[in-house]
């Protein structure tokens, strides 16, 4: 974790305590966990419903901060996951029932084979040849239903296994988005950075990694409300995954910061692709939806770092949010990578917490 990141999450789980300090809600896990993700923002359902709550002049009670937890994340995509694993479980559980079933009756039918091969071998009347008959076709046409029941079985089984699959590939997609914008999640991108990482190793797939902060969002946000803010973030997130190639990825990395692996890309492509995405936000223009009042412009900030052989994802991205601080520390709205830095852009060791 990077300095800035640990300062950043600091500052999340302040405001989670003092919530919780000003609500009288007991400090335990799950509710400090409830006002943790309340202070990211990364759950924009759960963010407008103690938004609600506050400007009814109240705060989050116990039993409404249960209820919370039990509704947002309580019952997540994981418990989803398990629900259809279970689903899937029980349908192979009855597939198997069924196969069992056929096979006592598939030995039973072949006990009387053999019983009656027994007596045909030995001469027996006419009247036995009858009844021995009339006793093998009724098994057979026993044998024949019971083939044709475990065929809808299995032919059922089919279909509700495939639709099972289908909602668990669903639901695994799911859970590597963000819920808000709908790109990766930072889960996904920690995956991501991994695999990048291993890949190039070798040191024949370079890539690099950028960042982005939305300037002032915080006073955005504060001026125009959540809601608003949140359309802000969608739109970055949009502007940001329409302008990469399919190969790369991009991610919300928390709050109003988004992070891009660009693979297969040196410094200088990297600061050209950056530079395109900051002037497509900027050239955006806000409305307020329902109003259709203009709200002015945004604008982001970006960081540039290109993996070295001696990486780990916490170095790469301790690089990378240098440069972010300093496009920041120089103004904003600009591309700052490695190269460009020089030793007296950024105070040594003692830069604070990013400015939004």
């Amino acid at each position: 974790m990077s300095n800035q990141e640990f300062k950043r999450a600091l500052v999340y789980a302040n405001s989670a305590f003092d919530l919780l300090k000003r609500s009288g809600i007991p400090p335990y896990p799950q509710f400090y966990e409830l006002l943790y993700t309340y202070a990211t923002g990364v759950n924009p359902g759960l963010n407008s419903r103690i938004n609600t709550i506050f400007r009814n002049g109240d705060s989050p009670t116990q039993s409404s901060a249960e209820a919370l937890y039990e509704e947002f994340l309580k019952s997540d995509v994981r418990d989803r996951m398990t629900e259809v694993s279970h689903r899937m479980h029980a349908r192979i559980d009855a597939v198997h029932d069924a196969i069992d079933g056929a096979m006592t009756t598939a030995n039973a039918y072949s006990g009387s084979l053999q019983s009656a091969s027994g007596d045909l071998s030995r001469n027996i009347s006419a009247a036995a040849m009858k009844a021995l008959s009339e006793r093998l076709l009724a098994e057979t046409r026993i044998m024949q239903d019971t083939n044709r029941s475990l065929e809808d079985k299995l032919q059922a089984s089919r279909d509700d296994i495939a639709a099972l699959q289908r909602d668990l590939d669903d639901v695994r997609r799911e859970s590597m988005l963000d819920p808000l914008t709908k790109i990766s999640n930072r889960k996904t991108f920690d995956d991501g950075l991994d695999s990048a990482i291993a890949e190039a190793g070798s040191g024949k797939n370079p890539f690099c990694l950028m960042l982005l902060d939305i300037d002032h969002f915080k006073s955005f946000n504060d001026t125009y409300g959540h809601q608003t803010g949140d359309q802000v973030l969608r739109l970055v997130a949009m502007t940001l995954k329409s302008s990469i190639r399919s190969e790369d990825l991009a991610a919300r990395y928390g709050g109003e910061e988004f992070v891009a692996i660009l693979r297969q890309t040196e410094i200088v492509d990297a600061n050209n692709v950056a530079e395109s995405i900051r002037k497509a936000i900027e050239v955006k223009e806000l409305l307020k939806r329902s109003t259709n009042e203009r709200l002015g412009r945004i604008t982001a900030s970006f960081g540039i770092a290109a993996f070295r052989p001696s990486d780990t994802a916490a170095s790469l991205i301790e690089r990378a949010d240098r440069c972010l601080y300093a496009a920041k520390h120089a103004g904003r709205n600009r591309v700052t990578s490695e190269h460009q830095l020089v030793n007296d852009i950024l105070p040594s060791k003692k830069r604070g917490t990013t400015a939004a």
